[in-house]
């Protein structure tokens, strides 16, 4: 089984313009996605789940859009920490908090601390995320490390650069889940997906089910992973 499952989830748009319906639509509709697929991957103890909510590119979509979706994300924040606290969930945001409203900010503050000593599963889920920003980010950590003369330069490894990624401790991604049909992973986990399985499927994801997560995991299971070896 992967221990660290990472998914895209991609179409919400395309559902509701299908619905004739406006884009939020399709958006509320995928939080009944979420809640389904966070409840069976920790039916299955799956260690890790992130989801990609918000890009650092997302901003560039229509304001009411967006406003709408910041919305939705306080309340969801709001609503279910307490739920994933019974369900032995803890959860991480892992993006660049500090362009969020300070109410938004405010309530992941205390979600993370409320689920902190979680151990059942860790769902991260990322919200004014890339993967370079995530990368500069861990580079710009290390730079001071040098400068502070805490590091040596010459002997900085893979995994000091992976201790500063917002990842943090978590696992390399093992699985990566796109739906709706696109096949790229859109600037998402750069570095934590450099042996990832990749699954694309044309589902959009208001749509997806958790049978059209069990088939990706049994693909996943039927594949031969070498990470370079012959």
């Amino acid at each position: 089984m992967p221990k660290h499952i990472a998914i895209i989830m991609d179409g919400n748009n395309r559902w509701a313009r299908r619905s004739l319906l406006p884009s939020l639509s399709g958006h509320r509709a995928a939080i009944n996605t979420v809640r389904e697929v966070v409840k069976h991957c920790r039916e299955l103890k799956i260690p890790y789940l992130t989801l990609f909510a918000f890009s650092s590119e997302n901003w560039k979509r229509p304001e009411a859009e967006v406003s709408g979706l910041m919305q939705l994300l306080l309340g969801l924040l709001k609503k279910e920490a307490e739920k994933l606290v019974r369900n032995d969930i803890r959860l991480k945001i892992i993006g660049d908090c500090a362009a969020l409203s300070p109410q938004i900010q405010a309530a992941i503050t205390y979600c993370e601390e409320l689920t902190s000593g979680c151990r059942g599963m860790t769902l991260m889920v990322a919200i004014n995320y890339g993967g370079q920003w995530d990368i500069t980010q861990a580079c710009r950590n290390l730079a001071r490390m040098v400068v502070a003369n805490q590091l040596d330069p010459d002997h900085i490894q893979p995994r000091d650069v992976e201790e500063q990624l917002a990842s943090g401790d978590a696992p390399p991604v093992d699985l990566m889940i796109r739906t709706s049909g696109e096949k790229r992973i859109s600037n998402f986990l750069l570095w934590q997906c450099a042996y990832a399985e990749f699954f694309f499927c044309n589902t959009l994801w208001p749509d997806f089910t958790v049978r059209d997560l069990d088939l990706a995991i049994e693909d996943f299971r039927g594949r031969e992973r070498r990470f370079g070896r012959s």
